[in-house]
């Protein structure tokens, strides 16, 4: 009998710690796993931090030629091409879609020598000349006929008559730049044509060495691009009627060694199938991507440390593991990163160091309702507490991920440049951090609740108390839900206050969604705005906005800026501010610009309705319905608040909304989720007394995480450069607004639309009841009082 009880009792502890070991195993090998992938792969920098340019190309068609995917496919090799004889390490180029084609080029700061050579067509034709196009009064002659000649204007402005193309550059086999010491030509390009090419070369030739020397019929004109780039004449030692044979000839001109090689370079690549439009165009200094890096680590690395206190010191033991655990998460999402071979960006970064503060939301969800669990049981155990708590706040992070997620989707399909980077890090940060509380901190906790030395001290793990917030909340209970329609009337106050601004302020969009070019200079000495706008002025640039950025930094914000007109305003910039350097160089064409704030609204749209579909899906439809109008009074007030503080409307702001109307729902799923399990327990209580209950149990939590995202934030707003402080300011006003919105807008518009509950009656019980008068055993089976 001894035997067989201690037989049982092994079995019982054995299937108590046999979920353990197989989470240990699963923790185990994560880590591992991850830490193998760290050590061995790097993850990728976006060129915002480590420098360069990245250009994005739009292919056009032409009458004879349409811009379908296949021509895009083709321009892509011939600029592959291109952007290898340049010698740049790492590039990156490929089809972004059936019209553009993104190319980063590593390390490139001056960004006009690659868009030059990836821009030009390189159409290369050889044409005989027909005679000078003046007639005899000094009036140009039109062509007679379009289909067959052509005029155009030589080297020296001359203005020719040109006959249709004898050759193309699909007669052209190769070219070499090369140095003429001996002859004295100095730089040129050698052009060798093809077997075809060769027999056409000398025909052209012999043709034009019948006319005499001086005559403009004895050149040839080579053009490349509609410009005549070289018109040489037929050496008089040509004989008529027999041409240049061996089909190699030589374009001279005034080039030095960079213009010959890259002339060389268009010519031997090949002309491109299709034209091609820059329509966006962003150059970062390295040193401003270092500075960035610099900034998030600090970030990071404070902010985490203020959150990993704070936790401590709310949760203890519970806490302190927790802490080990989002070591751990820190470490899966930076493999996962790598692993997916994703490109780290600027908003990336603040995403990935934004993902930490978040991290703590799923591990809080869970000791808050352990402490509820332990709490509530008659004789409790941490492990027993532990156990429910984790499978009570299970539905709760799945809800408030998958949120997030959404707006992680929404961002990487309609977003643009480094901010699409951002969606890849929340979302690879959203799964990791589940990975590591359901997985790696449940472990950890599990493991330290078995240890006798824990189970005969419960306070020191955190979860045997309810914490002074909730006690004092429930102490006092407070009725926040007696009057719902005046805290609607505050939320719409607010939203008003907010939406007055984009009336009264207006909204300071920029270049992504403009359109135009932003070049951002550090200067050695500091230059007044005004001074400097009044000079770029006075320069041909009046609408030019200039702004302060650092202590010795100047943005210049203009629509239309060519390289040229670039090199006016960085000459402009210099003479005020000494040695002046550029950091930054971005340009957004105005299609793109348009196709941006089109994705915008859409985004926005989509997040919105996105999130209604899946908490009316989720819940019901008037859960759903208060969530998004809690979301939309949300996005205003952030909308609004940049409007009054005159901040920029951009693609990194962006990010920000969207990830603020995925972070702020996470309140109201969590209330929401309360609520019902409140409703299907309690039939009988009216629904602002159960709402008001809810909003009291959850109180602590929305508090304890909001506290985690808020340090992490308050330090990359104090601590990073405008972009990214910009960001973290938006999502610490989102972060307040959504806290709000949650207790007292979401929670009170349910009640608004809840339809009218019915005051049920206890049902008569099913089984045998005492009868009060005859005290006779009744049974009933119908539910209805016995007669």
């Amino acid at each position: 009998m001894l035997k067989r009880r201690n037989n049982r009792r092994n079995n019982r502890q054995n299937n108590r710690t046999k979920p353990l070991r197989v989470r240990a195993l699963l923790a185990l090998a994560v880590i591992a796993g991850s830490l193998a992938i760290a050590l061995t792969t790097p993850v990728r920098l976006g060129l915002d931090l480590r420098g360069g340019t990245q250009i994005m190309l739009e292919t056009r068609s032409t009458p004879t030629t349409d811009a379908d995917a296949a021509a895009t496919d083709r321009t892509v090799e011939v600029l592959r091409g291109r952007i290898d004889a340049l010698g740049v390490a790492e590039p990156t180029l490929v089809r972004s879609g059936d019209h553009r084609i993104l190319v980063e080029l590593p390390g490139v700061s001056d960004p006009k020598k690659a868009a030059d050579v990836l821009g030009r067509t390189a159409q290369l034709t050889v044409h005989a000349v027909l005679g000078p196009a003046r007639t005899a009064d000094g009036a140009t002659a039109p062509a007679t006929d379009p289909a067959k000649e052509r005029v155009l204007s030589d080297e020296s402005g001359q203005r020719l008559r040109l006959r249709a193309a004898d050759l193309t550059g699909r007669d052209v086999e190769g070219a070499d730049a090369r140095f003429d010491q001996q002859g004295g030509a100095g730089w040129h390009v050698a052009v060798d044509f093809s077997k075809t090419g060769q027999d056409q070369w000398r025909q052209i030739t012999a043709r034009a060495a019948c006319h005499p020397a001086g005559d403009p019929q004895r050149r040839v004109a080579i053009v490349l691009d509609n410009k005549i780039i070289s018109s040489p004449q037929v050496d008089p030692s040509v004989p008529c009627g027999t041409g240049i044979p061996g089909g190699t000839t030589q374009i001279t001109g005034s080039f030095d060694d960079t213009e010959a090689r890259e002339l060389a370079l268009l010519i031997s690549g090949g002309a491109l199938p299709v034209p091609v439009e820059t329509v966006e165009q962003r150059t970062i200094g390295a040193t401003l991507g270092d500075a960035a890096i610099e900034a998030a680590a600090w970030a990071a690395g404070i902010g985490t440390a203020l959150t990993a206190l704070f936790i401590i010191a709310v949760y203890r033991l519970m806490g302190l593991l927790a802490t080990a655990a989002l070591a751990c998460y820190a470490l899966v999402s930076y493999a996962a990163l790598a692993a997916l071979g994703a490109t780290l960006t600027l908003p990336g970064l603040a995403g990935f160091v934004l993902a930490i503060g978040m991290a703590v939301d799923a591990n809080v969800l869970v000791f808050e309702r352990t402490r509820e669990e332990y709490a509530a049981r008659s004789r409790p155990t941490p492990r027993s507490a532990l156990t429910a708590g984790f499978r009570g706040a299970l539905s709760a992070i799945a809800d408030s991920n998958i949120t997030t997620l959404i707006a992680a989707a929404l961002l990487f399909a309609f977003a643009s440049g480094p901010v699409r980077g951002f969606g890849i890090t929340l979302a690879v940060g959203v799964l990791a951090s589940m990975v590591s509380a359901l997985v790696i901190s449940r472990m950890l906790a599990e493991y330290a609740a078995n240890r006798p030395a824990v189970f005969r001290r419960t306070r020191v793990t955190g979860i045997a108390s309810t914490g002074w917030v909730r006690d004092r909340l429930l102490r006092r209970d407070p009725f926040l839900m007696r009057r719902p329609r005046r805290w609607l009337a505050a939320s719409a106050a607010l939203a008003v206050m907010a939406a007055s601004g984009i009336l009264v302020r207006g909204l300071d969009f920029g270049i992504e969604f403009t359109g135009g070019r932003l070049i951002e200079y550090a200067t050695s000495t500091s230059v007044d705005p005004d001074r400097a706008r009044t000079a770029l002025t006075d320069a041909g640039f009046p609408r030019a906005v200039v702004q302060s950025s650092g202590d010795t930094g100047l943005t210049v914000r203009a629509e239309n800026l060519t390289n040229a007109d670039e090199a006016t305003v960085t000459e402009t910039i210099s003479n005020l501010g000494g040695e002046t350097k550029k950091i930054r160089d971005e340009l957004i064409g105005p299609s793109m610009g348009g196709e941006l704030r089109r994705n915008a609204l859409i985004a926005l749209s989509l997040a919105l309705g996105a999130q209604l579909l899946y908490l009316a899906v989720r819940f019901r439809w008037f859960f759903g319905t208060a969530a998004v109008v809690a979301l939309a009074h949300d996005v205003v007030i952030v909308i609004g608040a940049f409007a009054w503080l005159g901040k920029p409307i951009d693609g990194v702001f962006l990010a920000a909304l969207l990830t603020v109307i995925g972070y702020s729902v996470n309140d109201s799923v969590v209330l929401f989720d309360r609520v019902r399990e409140l409703l299907d327990r309690d039939r009988t209580t009216p629904l602002p007394r159960l709402t008001n209950r809810a909003i009291l149990q959850t109180l602590p939590r929305t508090v304890n995480t909001g506290m985690g995202a808020a340090l992490i934030l308050t330090v990359l707003a104090v601590l990073a450069d405008d972009t990214l402080a910009d960001f973290a300011l938006a999502l610490l006003i989102g972060l307040a607004a959504g806290t709000y919105s949650s207790v007292f807008t979401a929670a009170s518009l349910t009640i608004e639309l809840h339809p009218p509950r019915k005051a049920s009656r206890p049902r008569p019980s099913r089984f045998t009841r005492r009868h009060s008068s005859s005290g006779q055993n009744v049974v009933s089976t119908s539910g209805e009082t016995p007669r």
